[in-house]
């Protein structure tokens, strides 16, 4: 019970000062109220209701168009580099491979809930967050909310919720852009950096709106992986370039799997109709589709006669060869609001379907070479039919009330073949693998949003799910249906006894059920991952409490504290030098402080902030030898400093980045920096400035990288490049 002993004396403190604070008149700013909450960002995300992000519940970070806009971003990804405590490990540019989101000191692809306007993206076999493909051009807003929010939501929002929110034209606007770059010096950054985006909205008889783009951004890639082996070359071969491993073990850097493209693009349809100021019915369709490409793999090997070779002594052809992935998905969604009496209602229903999702993989023999030979296929299909009925009340006696029902029908089927040529997906010969399964989930919710004074409102919600998987199997037979569930609770406090002054305290439980692919499919690669289908879902206890306070005009700081207790952590076990398992052993720790300071002038905002991170394993009964030690992934120090903002015709931003070491090892037995594989320091500048001329017209130009940074994140990461984009609005 220590663990909550500060939370109840914040919470007591808040309480026991609230009427004090309460008989003072709060400072009157210059600017009137509607002024001011005209200027004020609003959020959805944190209560499910419109919300002034100075009131919200939980730390809230809205990055709006604007300031998408100053920013070098061509992916969601990037929009979101400069929220304070937010970190993502993307590993290549533009891949279809989800990046390892960071909040709060809580690390995972299926950790933190990832929504587009309130769908759920977390994919319905492995449960992780995909918003890779996502038009930016499409984006209104996007609300990042960190810390538990089961309460609201159930799943998967351990670390918080990103919840990307896009556009519905009020008038006519056409949009079209485009841009090209590329590396400053070849093989140091991705080359044929090409992006098109065109859409089109508007507003008919002031009830009908319509929505439709398409976005598409690639490249031609650059030599990001490399081909890096413990293995010697043959007797008179040369070129082989020393290196070590991660862990400090000699290695040599032999070569690469050549240029690494991918390409994604999408479709959005989107159209509302408004029968009342009270009641509307819309549907969206979105198509995202992304793809990685390679281009001819490199040997830096040489024969005695100087001819360059792939095959020589243990070294084989197929080692220099990397798997091609893609994923192909659709989202299909109708709301419904509209008021019942006085109470507003919102009914959203619809699918994600996951078309496809494959890994096709080259073989390991000596028979697999760049022209073909043996291989894999693997695609791992998944659905997910979803429910959300959500009721709000409106204030009586100082309390609203929001309450709904969920529902969920995932499932997921996994196949995987033998092709006979690995660079044909239609070559498939013998089912080597499958796996499949389904899960439903029920979900009960309700808040109470209590104003107990003049500036201080509380927060109360509980929620419970229950879900059953069942019709689970692979190869090794079917699987008898099994239920669980979780009650998450959560309370916040939020106090202004100033105009300038808001104090928050945070508190409740979060979970993460077992996705459907750790409890039926097994992995199989230098070792084999046995899936478990006993697993319990994953929980937090946490809490952060922070001030944040005006400091004069234009200027404002705050300080957040966060602390998590993880239990029934999911780890792979070793069970033999090639055989693993799932099993739940673990415990960890997480703790930090969030510190941020801007400055407003003129249209320009100065900015900088700081999270300092500690996040160890605390118990692990299968591996003791990792208690102690930094949990992977979650770096120390996330830093950002930079300035942005318009002036007149010209905007822009330049932002420096710090981020400090990870690892990707329980054991953190990744010490090594500047080798491929490990997960680098680094600290990185960006920069883009635009100018808007003749009313409609914008030419950007951006630079990323801007000292040429060398750096590791796995992979090799890109160096200095540019890029160059022309935006037309009609």
């Amino acid at each position: 019970m220590r663990r909550f002993r500060g939370v109840g004396i914040l919470f007591m403190v808040a309480l026991a000062a609230a009427p004090a604070w309460a008989e003072g008149e709060p400072v009157t700013p210059a600017a009137s109220a509607d002024q001011e909450q005209q200027l004020e960002p609003v959020v959805v995300t944190a209560t499910r209701n419109l919300q002034p992000v100075s009131t919200a519940p939980g730390d809230v970070a809205v990055v709006n168009r604007e300031t998408i806009d100053e920013r070098p971003a061509l992916m969601i990804n990037d929009a979101l580099k400069a929220v304070p405590g937010f970190f993502s490990r993307s590993e290549l540019d533009f891949s279809p491979l989800q990046p390892v989101i960071v909040m709060h000191g809580i690390a995972g692809q299926n950790r933190t809930l990832v929504m587009v306007d309130g769908i759920t993206l977390n994919e319905p076999r492995t449960g992780a967050g995909y918003f890779d493909g996502l038009a930016l051009g499409n984006v209104d807003r996007i609300e990042v909310v960190k810390g538990p929010f089961s309460s609201l939501y159930g799943g998967y929002a351990m670390a918080g919720v990103i919840n990307v929110l896009t556009k519905m034209p009020e008038k006519r606007e056409v949009v079209i852009q485009g841009g090209y770059g590329g590396p400053f010096s070849s093989g140091e950054a991705p080359k044929n950096v090409g992006t098109v985006y065109a859409s089109y909205g508007d507003r008919f008889l002031d009830r009908w709106s319509v929505f439709l783009s398409y976005g598409r951004t690639g490249t031609d890639g650059f030599p990001s992986q490399w081909n890096v082996t413990t293995n010697q070359p043959g007797a008179g071969v040369t070129g082989a370039i020393a290196t070590t491993t991660n862990a400090g073990r000699p290695a040599n850097w032999i070569g690469n799997a050549g240029d690494a493209g991918s390409f994604a693009d999408n479709i959005t349809l989107k159209t509302q109709y408004a029968f009342s100021d009270t009641t509307t019915l819309g549907f969206t369709y979105l198509r995202t589709n992304t793809q990685t490409t390679f281009g001819t793999p490199q040997t830096f090997l040489q024969n005695a006669a100087g001819t360059h070779v792939f095959n020589t002594g243990s070294i084989r052809e197929a080692s220099f060869l990397a798997t091609r992935s893609g994923r192909t998905r659709d989202i299909f969604d109708v709301t419904y609001t509209t008021t019942l009496g006085p109470i507003q209602s919102k009914l959203s229903t619809g699918l994600v379907d996951v078309v496809q999702s494959y890994n096709r993989t080259p073989g390991s023999t000596a028979l697999t070479t760049q022209g073909g030979g043996p291989g894999t296929y693997l695609d791992s299909p998944a659905m997910n039919w979803f429910v959300d009925l959500q009721f709000t009340a409106p204030e009586v006696a100082r309390q609203v009330f929001t309450w709904g029902f969920t529902f969920q029908n995932q499932s997921t089927t996994s196949t995987t073949y033998a092709l006979s040529n690995w660079q044909d997906p239609d070559s498939k010969t013998q089912l080597t693998d499958q796996a499949g399964g389904t899960s439903n989930t029920y979900g009960l919710y309700v808040q109470d949003e209590v104003r107990i004074l003049k500036g201080l409102t509380a927060y109360l919600g509980i929620r419970g799910d229950w879900w059953k998987t069942f019709d689970g199997y692979n190869l090794s037979g079917n699987y008898a249906a099994r239920t669980d569930g979780a009650v998450s609770p959560k309370g916040s406090l939020v106090y202004q006894p100033f105009a300038a002054t808001t104090l928050r305290l945070d508190g409740g439980q979060s979970f993460r059920p077992p996705s459907l692919y750790e409890l039926y499919s097994k992995y199989v690669g230098s070792y084999t991952l046995l899936p478990n289908p006993t697993l319990d879902a994953e929980t937090d206890w946490s809490w952060d409490g922070g001030v944040t306070q005006g400091l004069w005009p234009g200027a404002q700081a705050s300080v957040t504290y966060f602390q998590n207790f993880l239990s029934n952590l999911i780890y792979t076990q070793t069970l033999t030098p090639t055989l693993q398992t799932r099993v739940n052993v673990g415990k960890a720790e997480s703790k930090g402080v969030e510190m941020v300071v801007e400055q407003r002038l003129f249209g320009v905002r100065l900015f900088g902030d700081a999270t300092y991170t500690d996040a160890h394993i605390t118990q692990n009964t299968a591996n003791p030898a990792i208690v102690g030690k930094q949990m992977i992934d979650v770096p120390t120090w996330l830093c950002n400093m930079g300035v942005e903002g318009a002036v007149g015709p010209v905007s822009g931003s330049l932002v420096g980045r710090y981020v400090s070491k990870r690892y990707s090892t329980d054991l953190n037995t990744d010490t090594v920096n500047h080798v491929y594989t490990s997960y680098d320091p680094f600290l990185t500048l960006d920069g883009k400035l635009a100018y808007t001329f003749l009313d409609h017209a914008t030419l950007a130009f951006q630079m990323t990288n801007i000292t040429n940074k060398q750096y590791f994140t796995y992979y090799q990461s890109p160096g200095r490049a540019w890029l160059t984009q022309l935006t037309m609005k009609f």
